[in-house]
């Protein structure tokens, strides 16, 4: 089967198109500014005719998804540069949806009626599960008869205990309104401790693992005997541990304080909470990128290593109370962007650690975006790099929903 993965943004849309049967990406891309002015798609094809796999960059007017999605099917198809003769050869299109509520606790053929169910989640991702519908509406469109997969980032989390997913709030909020920890990159953490458990040559089901996705948004989970028993996203992706530009836990009375020092709107302060916050808003304005941060970090420059030190503790603390949670813990695994290639950042979280036995190898540690166990010999919890691939669990999702 071909399976083309999309993942649609307020103005963005990001697909890939991959073979089931060997897994390999047959071709990716990302339409941007769909909406705007100096909207354009970035092509690179790996299969079919073209042969020197470049990016191939059209600038070109999308007025609004649909347009995208052709553009999509036009690239895919394209006598040059395509890697499939006709749309025929598409089985199944996999979305990418960020919140079912309690709705959704695995991935479902779409209908009516699951388009209705992640519309009444809108108002817990007002920036996602719109857009989502909007992606899956083009593709319906355009694609008549041909299956639709919602693959949800909140599902893999709909394992937690009451125990864990309850806030402390009176209990009517979660009666009346479904106020709890929903978590997010639910995807990756399925992926990543589902291929933990095959290299370490043991069943899932006895294993205790935390699944550390750190990019610009970051969440950890505790993954134990295949199950997420919890994980440090909320009700929204604010919570957890500090982010790019997001907060991460604080004390909710602080936005009462802010919002009266600076005279700002509650919408102002969240716009505060999510967008100048976390590393960003730690190192002064610097940067919320890793990379400049870690560069500024080596200079000696005080304001990136005040918001790395800080990030790194944050993280820690998390994977030290999850191990409390599960009672103990087998691995560590460290993905998504910042996980994957910050060999500094994983050695500093880790350096906390020693209590639980954890010991990294220096060396191997040294390794940015690829798959390896990093872990020293005589390490008590074999701690992993473990590059994620959401596309492809999507696409593993669809194939066995159709």
């Amino acid at each position: 089967m071909k399976i083309l993965v999309i993942n649609c943004g307020s103005s963005s849309l990001k697909f890939q198109l991959i073979d089931s049967a060997s897994e390999d990406v047959l071709a990716k891309g990302l339409c941007e500014r769909i909406g705007i002015d100096g909207s354009q798609i970035v092509y690179t094809p790996f299969g079919g005719k073209s042969v020197s796999h470049d990016k191939i960059t059209t600038v070109t007017p999308m007025k609004d998804h649909t347009v995208a999605v052709q553009l999509v099917i036009d690239a895919l198809t394209d006598p040059g540069h395509g890697v499939i003769e006709s749309l025929k050869e598409i089985d199944a299109v996999g979305h990418r949806v960020v919140h079912g509520g309690e709705e959704f606790s695995t991935s479902v053929i779409i209908d009516e009626s699951v388009k209705e169910a992640i519309r009444k989640c809108s108002d817990l991702a007002p920036l996602h599960n719109p857009a989502n519908l909007i992606g899956i509406d083009a593709c319906e469109r355009l694609m008549p008869g041909v299956p639709q997969v919602a693959v949800f980032d909140t599902a893999f989390h709909q394992t937690m205990p009451e125990k864990a997913y309850l806030y402390g709030l009176p209990y009517e909020y979660y009666e009346k309104y479904r106020v709890r920890r929903y978590g997010f990159h639910g995807t990756s953490h399925s992926f990543v401790s589902a291929r933990c458990a095959e290299l370490m040559g043991r069943d899932i089901s006895e294993l205790k693992i935390i699944v550390a996705h750190l990019g610009n948004g970051a969440s950890l989970s505790a993954v134990m005997n295949g199950k997420c028993v919890d994980t440090s996203m909320g009700l929204t992706p604010l919570e957890g541990v500090i982010m790019g530009t997001r907060s991460g836990d604080i004390d909710p009375a602080i936005m009462q304080y802010i919002a009266a020092k600076e005279n700002l709107s509650m919408d102002e302060v969240m716009d505060v909470l999510n967008k100048k916050s976390g590393v960003l808003g730690l190192s002064g304005g610097f940067s919320s990128d890793f990379r400049d941060l870690e560069a500024g970090y080596n200079k000696g420059e005080a304001n990136c290593i005040r918001a790395i030190e800080t990030y790194c503790l944050r993280v820690a603390k998390y994977i030290g109370a999850y191990a409390a949670a599960m009672n103990g813990v087998d691995a560590i695994c460290f993905t998504a962007g910042v996980g994957e290639n910050g060999p500094m950042i994983r050695a500093k979280i880790c350096e906390y650690l020693g209590f639980m036995g954890v010991k990294l190898d220096d060396i191997v540690n040294a390794v940015r975006g690829d798959e390896a166990e990093i872990s020293a010999v005589d390490s008590k919890v074999k701690v992993f790099n473990l590059p994620t691939n959401e596309e492809l669990a999507i696409a593993r999702e669809t194939v066995n929903l159709c």
